[in-house]
């Protein structure tokens, strides 16, 4: 079996026993966005499916109008082709609803520009509905974390497919994906329905019968159609040095390519990267730092040393957006190297020695601080607390109410606290006894004077009272009675005396002119607050004060 070497897209004409079509893409190195590492790894089977009779069309790295020619080609094919194979790899977006794969050359994408830079996944799944049943498209897809995408109306990774009919999507990451291409997909007459299901690496879509058999038999050429034009010899020692030029990915690399092929395959290419690397004057820096392969935790270990040291880098998130880029910029001139905003191994080392050296003198002067304030600590507490008085105490809690001795000192203010409550009830007790035992208007009086908050300052000043309260006849009360039962006090009138009292500022209770205890309670109130016999009943004079707001109005006779 003879394999023809072609390590490069576009490389020899179709042989004329090929039937089937491949088109693989490859999108590892961006110029301006995150490396996507071991996407290009899908071009290495390109030699397994041309055993197999294909026609393989691939790229690693393109450029937009490459890759797109490259699909243009593809489609030709198709009309010709039993057999479909697309594998795309690199950094995906979508608006929801379509999906890109992005090319060498884009930046920040968004909605308006991303066709610019990008080729379109839901238009090769059209191309492969032409062959239900022996159509697959591998998908290996970078983190999504690796774009920042915020504001351009798309988001990284892809949408929900709309999978053509007997079209098999299986989608899974750039390492897999190389893996999957260069074995299960392209083993020759195998049965891969059932391993591909069971396979918890991929996710896949559309059809997958359990007993799917996609790859012929290996195809033996013994005698290959000679080519006209250029050996394959001589598009193998081309391909190599695009290779290398490709590798090293310098202006002299390629400007050697141009020398020695200047009716080459690859020259509007190599011109393309020329002008893009002169126009990036931090190329090879950034190239530098994609090489480092550093992920999510390497990059915010970065942002973190970088904001100990000052340098504000918008966030610790592990994206190098415009602020990390700059605090990376800031600490580069500040340490004497090219302010490229990327950073190399070197660099990396003496930033994180840095961030240590400087965390170890943050934690020195803090272990200082907090030895010096607990020496203040002490110190007052000696000149306060450490007197063992109760002026101490509190001077030291107003100082350092979460001090060293707060808990000492609050503890034994409250020893003091209950002591002097126990002697205060000990004293009242014995007061109340004295008062008690005595009986008299001046000893109660004598009590609240000396504990008008005391236990017993309820009962003392209702002893009080009762001892100093006119004392009303019965003769007096049953006189009140009949003049009120004289007076015919019931609805509405005895709801013009309770709102009346209620005016005065005696609650009689509820306004329903029922005359019950609290109306009784509040007219004897109002009485004795007027100077008249408190009988709680209603007679002449108390109904003339009320009902005119005076008491000095008589009721001619009386």
């Amino acid at each position: 079996m003879r394999h023809l070497l072609i390590t490069t897209a576009l490389a020899l004409p179709l042989p004329l026993w090929a039937q089937d079509a491949a088109l693989i893409l490859g999108q590892e190195r961006y110029e301006q966005l995150d490396r996507v590492r071991g996407a290009d790894d899908v071009i290495e089977s390109r030699d397994r499916l041309e055993a197999l009779g294909f026609d393989v069309l691939s790229r690693a790295n393109g450029r937009v109008g490459a890759v797109r020619d490259l699909a243009t080609s593809f489609q030709t094919q198709v009309a010709d082709a039993d057999r479909l194979v697309v594998a795309l790899s690199g950094h995906f977006v979508t608006d929801g609803r379509r999906t890109w794969l992005l090319t060498a050359e884009a930046e920040t994408p968004d909605l308006f520009t991303v066709d610019q830079s990008a080729i379109s996944v839901d238009s090769l799944l059209h191309v492969l509905a032409a062959r239900q049943g022996k159509a697959v498209m591998l998908l290996g897809l970078a983190e999504t974390e690796d774009l920042d995408l915020e504001g351009t109306a798309l988001t990284a990774g892809i949408s929900t497919l709309d999978v053509p009919q007997g079209v098999t999507v299986i989608r899974t990451s750039p390492a897999v994906a190389a893996r999957t291409l260069s074995g299960i997909l392209t083993a020759p007459e195998a049965v891969i329905g059932q391993l591909i299901a069971d396979n918890s690496d991929l996710i896949v879509e559309g059809f997958l019968p359990s007993d799917w058999v996609l790859m012929p038999s290996e195809v033996l050429l013994d005698d290959p159609v000679v080519p006209s034009g250029p050996t394959a010899d001589d598009l193998t020692a081309e391909a190599e040095l695009w290779d290398e030029a490709t590798a090293t990915d310098t202006v002299d690399g390629y400007r050697l390519y141009l020398a020695r092929y200047p009716q080459g395959r690859f020259i509007e290419d190599a011109e393309v990267q020329i002008e893009a690397i002169l126009a990036e004057p931090n190329r090879a820096s950034r190239l530098a730092e994609e090489a480092l392969g550093l992920n999510r935790d390497a990059r915010r270990a970065v942002q973190s040393n970088l904001t100990l040291l000052n340098y504000n880098t918008r966030g610790v998130d592990g994206i190098f957006g415009s602020g990390s880029r700059g605090a990376i910029t800031n600490w580069q001139q500040s340490n004497g190297f090219p302010q490229t905003s990327y950073l190399n191994r070197e660099q990396i080392n003496l930033l994180d020695a840095q961030a240590t050296r400087r965390q170890a003198e943050i934690d020195a002067e803090e272990a200082r601080a907090l030895a010096a304030a607990e020496q203040l600590d002490r110190t007052y507490w000696a000149e306060t607390g450490g007197q063992g008085d109760e002026p101490g105490y509190r001077a030291y809690l107003a100082r350092y109410p979460e001090g060293l001795f707060s808990n000492i000192a609050t503890a034994r203010l409250n020893e003091i606290e209950d002591r002097r409550r126990a002697e205060a009830e000990i004293a009242d007790r014995a007061a109340w006894s004295i008062a008690d035992s005595s009986g008299t208007v001046a000893a109660y009086e004598d009590y609240l004077a000396a504990y008008p908050n005391g236990v017993f300052a309820p009962e003392a000043a209702e002893r009080l009272e009762a001892l100093t309260a006119p004392q009303i006849s019965a003769e007096q009360i049953e006189r009140a009675r009949a003049e009120e039962a004289g007076l015919r006090l019931s609805g509405v009138r005895a709801q013009l005396l309770e709102l009346r009292l209620r005016e005065l500022g005696h609650n009689p209770g509820r306004l329903d002119g029922v005359i019950n205890d609290a109306t009784r309670r509040a007219i004897a109130r109002y009485q004795d607050e007027q100077g008249l016999t408190a009988t709680g009943y209603v007679d002449q004079a108390t109904a003339v004060g009320l009902m005119t707001g005076s008491i000095e109005i008589r009721i001619p006779g009386r």
